[in-house]
């Protein structure tokens, strides 16, 4: 490792700032699979050691990764790489399966799941006629019993008579009784954690936040779920392949 650490060393002839270059090489030395999920990162001694730099900038560098959820600071102990799930955008993954390939162990904690009337907005999403009834199922989502996400789905009745026979996996149980999504349109944006969010993903009040909204559709064009879900950013990272 000290080894492939001097590749890291910053250059001083550079007009970029120190700190900046070892962020951004550590950075890349991350991405490539250099340091796996949760594994400790040298330290700020080790750092300035071997790289020949000051421990100040050895530790803003490591701010700044912090800053960027890739890096966690756990006290007492170190700063470890913080685990991401990387979800493509161009295409429509199942939750679960898409952390087993990544290693991770999926899991939920249901929150609520139960029917009702739909609402306005369930109703123009998923052109329902006024009066109709929908299942809600309102759940944690987990990786290594880390929440990652809160998510909350709204299916037909029609479909779903009752939530409570899902137990883990929802697409899991639409594919056995098929009712497999064929496509989605997904919005993203960023949005602050409330306080009841905070609690539920035990992060801070006001922390960041994707909030992505989908709505799912099956191979006959009609529309089977709305879903709203607040992801963790600093465990999530949405990635698109783009062509020109």
């Amino acid at each position: 490792m000290l080894a492939q650490l001097i590749d890291f060393k910053p250059d001083t002839e550079s007009s970029t700032p120190l700190y900046l270059q070892l962020a951004n090489k550590l950075a890349n030395g991350i991405h490539s699979g250099l340091w796996q999920p949760d594994e400790a990162l040298p330290s700020e001694r080790m750092l300035s050691d071997t790289l020949e730099i000051s421990r100040v900038t050895a530790r803003k560098a490591i701010d700044m990764l912090c800053e960027r959820g890739m890096l966690t600071r756990k006290h007492g102990s170190g700063t470890y790489i913080t685990p991401k799930i990387e979800q493509p955008l161009s295409r429509l993954t199942n939750f679960s399966e898409e952390l087993r390939n990544r290693g991770f162990a999926p899991g939920s904690r249901w929150l609520s799941r139960e029917t009702g009337i739909a609402s306005p907005e369930e109703i123009l999403s998923l052109g329902l006629s006024p009066n109709t009834v929908v299942s809600r199922l309102k759940r944690l989502r987990t990786a290594d019993n880390v929440v990652m996400a809160i998510e909350s789905s709204t299916i037909p009745a029609m479909y779903m008579p009752n939530p409570k026979l899902v137990s883990d996996s929802l697409y899991g149980y639409l594919e056995s009784h098929n009712l497999s999504p064929a496509r989605a349109l997904q919005h993203i944006r960023a949005v602050n954690a409330t306080a009841e969010q905070a609690r539920l993903a035990d992060i801070k009040q006001g922390a960041a936040m994707l909030f992505i909204t989908r709505v799912a559709y099956l191979p006959n064009g009609a529309a089977i779920e709305l879903s709203h879900s607040y992801c963790r950013s600093d465990y999530y990272d949405f990635v698109a392949e783009l062509f020109r």
